[in-house]
């Protein structure tokens, strides 16, 4: 098949040494034609006619256009309650820990915001109602995914697999039928969206945590990048906090960091 563009292998290993540097994300030989199709888009919204040309405009122009090819590279498959063993097993950590004080929860790689969602209304189930002392923190390096996940409307196959009880509960039908639904203003303002890079050398959060979900985002960096995110992750947890992990990610190569406490789910070692 004839491309729109040439793209070589030189112009692919540019590529890859950039996200890896930029994002900690390390595409494997198979992406290629993944990474040309995403970025083929780029090439046209910036009038380019090369691969190189692009990634020279790249690291000469600055924050716009990263962001731009960050968010063209990653991924944002999700859903509300997804790897749902979780969260009878956070509901349980919630109803342990001290209700007096606040609880602050970090939701890392948030995408469209139906985990952030999730995590805020197993607080409500928790504790019977929105006044509770649960905050969300959500955060996600593509910023168009976290403008989503503010404004909190879904469409109707996004919330399909919710029981009718939590839909009504959570959430209102918007007037146009074809827009879906919109989160309640009472959930949403159980979290804060922000932007954060895993591969940042001080995280924006100040808080001390009680639970870091980190799910399906780990599988995109190498180990030594995987150790140095837990080993960022670990000073910012309570000492009886939980780490949630992705179905296919595990951390027995940091053991002396964190250690698995049950069905991917770890506690610091």
């Amino acid at each position: 098949m004839t491309r729109e563009f040439e793209f070589t292998q030189q112009d692919f290993e540019r590529v890859r040494k950039l996200i890896y540097q930029h994002a900690g994300i390390a595409l494997a030989e198979s992406k290629q034609e993944l990474v040309y199709s995403r970025l083929a888009r780029r090439l046209r919204a910036t009038g380019l006619k090369t691969f190189s040309d692009y990634l020279t405009l790249l690291q000469r122009d600055g924050q716009a256009e990263w962001e731009a090819f960050t968010n063209s590279l990653t991924t944002n498959l999700t859903s509300f309650y997804r790897e749902a063993h979780h969260f009878p097993l956070l509901a349980d950590h919630l109803r342990s820990l001290d209700k007096s004080r606040p609880i602050v929860l970090w939701c890392s790689a948030c995408s469209t915001g139906e985990e952030a969602y999730s995590l805020a209304m197993t607080a409500v189930e928790v504790f019977g109602g929105f006044d509770h002392p649960v905050r969300i923190i959500a955060s996600d390096l593509d910023t168009k995914v976290l403008d989503a996940a503010r404004s909190g409307r879904y469409c109707a196959d996004a919330v399909a697999r919710l029981t009718p009880q939590r839909i009504e509960h959570f959430f209102t039908r918007c007037a146009d039928p074809d827009e879906g639904y919109q989160v309640r203003a009472e959930l949403q303002r159980i979290i804060t969206f922000q932007r954060v890079n895993l591969l940042d050398t001080v995280y924006p959060i100040r808080e001390t945590l009680d639970a870091i979900f980190c799910r399906n985002v780990m599988i995109y960096f190498d180990k030594d990048t995987q150790r140095a995110i837990l080993k960022k992750f670990a000073p910012m947890l309570r000492h009886d906090g939980l780490l949630f992990a992705g179905h296919s990610e595990s951390f027995y190569h940091s053991n002396d960091v964190f250690k698995l406490r049950g069905n991917t789910v770890y506690e610091l070692a």
